[in-house]
């Protein structure tokens, strides 16, 4: 995290103590028990050519597991889920349902007053499954064995998809952890109890696959060697750089990317040992920007204002995330673009200032007014970019790109043959979790066919 050591801690600098700060990072939806599970699951018309299983990423079917929940067969719920999604009980916590399945149950009108709870009754079936041993078995060893960039979503989602197809998988992470953004970058509240390192454990008991920890692409391993080491190899890098703002001052104490904040926070044991900033502004338009401001607020910050150059209506994060955020005092100030930053004698962020903006014909322009706001520390979320040494190396350097992003076809094939990519570092998509998993397990099938291929070749 950039320095932010100027800032007081919460124990500090808030009037929460740590029972409350428990509170307030417990989970923002609280789960459904077995009665409120099979009172929802009795709603569903278990439609026949049902729009909300047209509208998941992962083509989970959506009317069968809820009918398997009001058949008391939590088990049959949870296998008909996870086979289409291994990582289905994470994706229940923070999958945009809302505008995903949700949104297309034939119940979301006005005189039903919501749609099934899908969401809510998959992390039902996910939480309350108890089977014998892991609900999927490999396939007989094929001999193959593929490597796998990165043990975030889509790259679990591969290799699990993989281990059962019957080859061996050796996954490189950079992190100490896996999981990915789900371990590193969800808000604390939607993601608690440990939750992520227990799904990977879970994911991992298939078998055929090994993790190996502090390998970064780029760095301890390069793209040319393991394409000459392994039969395949998958790319799930994500996007692991900050974007910058392109202003002076943007290295000064007291101002950070809310992607390496909300990391600190999430691995942190003691959230009184935070640093906490008193005013704090967070810039972006995305479920990032609202997770950021949303946890400084419940940390306890008196001012929080999360900032947009353009409109609500253009913003990235969801109408439902925008509404967490004003539920917890978060103040949204639009159509305003960062120029300063505002630092006091030592080079500390004081605050920043901004142009305001207006639309004109589809182009931003500025209005020739200004605004300042005073900030203990101001966040930035505009965006996640490659890490430029993940494919520096002369094999990385000969993949073909869309802008930034991994180039890839219908099947995840990269540009350079036994090379697959998938997830935030590709370019179709939403950056969803759960529309990287399915990258994932696609991407694996691809491998097996033309593994399976070159076999019948040879």
């Amino acid at each position: 995290m950039s320095d932010l050591t100027h800032l007081p801690r919460v124990g500090e600098a808030s009037a929460l103590d740590a029972h409350g700060l428990a509170d307030n990072f417990n989970d923002l939806h609280p789960p459904l028990n077995a009665r409120q599970a099979m009172t929802e699951s009795q709603r569903c018309l278990y439609c026949y050519d049902a729009p909300c299983i047209e509208a998941c990423p992962s083509d989970i079917d959506i009317p069968r597991f809820i009918r398997q929940i009001s058949e008391h067969n939590t088990n049959g719920a949870a296998h008909t889920i996870l086979e289409q999604n291994i990582l289905g009980g994470s994706c229940a916590r923070v999958c945009p349902t809302e505008i995903l399945c949700e949104q297309r149950c034939v119940r979301n009108h006005e005189s039903e007053c919501q749609p099934v709870l899908i969401g809510l009754l998959q992390r039902y079936a996910t939480d309350h499954m108890r089977f014998d041993g892991h609900p999927f078995q490999r396939a007989a060893d094929s001999g193959r064995h593929i490597a796998v960039i990165g043990a975030g979503p889509a790259g679990l989602a591969c290799a699990h998809r993989l281990a059962m197809l019957g080859h061996r998988v050796t996954i490189f992470e950079a992190e100490a952890k896996p999981g990915g953004l789900n371990e590193y970058g969800i808000a604390r509240y939607k993601m608690t109890d440990d939750f992520a390192r227990r799904e990977v454990e879970f994911l991992l008991e298939i078998g055929g696959i090994e993790i190996r920890y502090g390998q970064r692409l780029g760095h301890e391993l390069h793209l040319g060697q393991l394409h000459a080491d392994y039969d395949s190899v998958f790319l799930g890098l994500g996007l692991g750089a900050s974007r910058q703002l392109g202003l002076t001052g943007e290295d000064a104490p007291g101002l950070a990317p809310a992607v390496d904040y909300i990391k600190t926070l999430r691995q942190a044991e003691d959230l009184t040992q935070l640093p906490l900033a008193r005013r704090c502004v967070v810039i972006g338009a995305g479920n990032t920007a609202i997770d950021m401001a949303t946890q400084m607020a419940r940390l306890g910050a008196e001012e929080v204002t999360l900032v947009y150059r353009r409109g609500i209506e253009a913003m990235s994060a969801t109408q439902h995330e925008q509404e967490i955020a004003k539920a917890n005092g978060v103040r949204l100030l639009t159509w305003a673009r960062p120029e300063e930053v505002l630092l006091d004698a030592s080079g500390r962020v004081t605050g920043i200032r901004f142009a305001k903006t207006q639309d004109e014909e589809g182009r931003l322009t500025d209005t020739g007014e200004h605004i300042k706001l005073a900030a203990d520390a101001i966040f930035k979320a505009i965006g996640q970019r490659f890490d430029d040494d993940s494919l520096s190396d002369a094999t990385a350097s000969e993949l073909a790109r869309d802008g930034e992003r991994i180039h890839v076809d219908e099947a995840f094939r990269t540009s350079l043959p036994r090379v697959y990519a998938g997830g935030d570092c590709v370019a179709p998509g939403q950056d969803l979790t759960v529309q990287a998993v399915q990258h994932g397990k696609l991407a694996a099938h691809a491998i097996h066919q033309d593994l399976l291929a070159k076999q019948e070749a040879a």
